[in-house]
């Protein structure tokens, strides 16, 4: 018996990897943990969260709150909701762990990042917008190495 995987193996897990960021992509504003994203691959907790961080380096978890914290940027700059309402509406369930995770991607407290914004992008269309305000997701990216 080996303790590595097969080819095929392997290929199945990064489908089933890619599938779960798929659906972290879509599903972001949903209430989403580990444990349902797993069973739902068909594998266990421990398993996705360590194959996910050695193929995306990050935790799935990192990840789903990356891409609300994206969210949460373009709804911020549209400056029609309130910063509760941005938390509430990207899926985050508590406004003290959404603004810290915020001011951890973006480097300013989501209020600050609402008043700034909109003077920064004016002008700009949204997608390019996003493209330059993006948040760097991992100490990988922030070091210039992949990201």
């Amino acid at each position: 018996m080996t303790s590595r995987p097969t080819t095929e193996q392997h290929l199945g897990d990064l489908a089933r990897l890619r599938r779960v960021r798929d659906r972290i992509d879509r599903e972001y504003a949903l209430p989403l943990n580990v444990e349902a994203l797993a069973r739902d691959a068909h594998i266990s907790a421990g398993h996705l969260s360590r194959e996910f961080r050695r193929a995306y380096g990050e935790s799935p978890y990192s990840y789903l709150m990356t891409r609300r914290i994206e969210r949460a940027m373009a709804l911020l700059r549209r400056g029609d909701l309130s910063v509760t309402e941005v938390c509430f509406e990207v899926g985050c369930s508590s406004l003290g762990t959404f603004s810290t995770r915020f001011t951890e991607l973006v480097g300013m407290p989501p209020s600050a990042y609402r008043l700034r914004s909109a003077d920064e992008t004016a002008g700009m269309l949204p997608c390019v917008a996003k493209q330059v305000t993006r948040p760097i997701r991992n100490q990988e990216a922030r070091s210039g190495g992949r990201g």
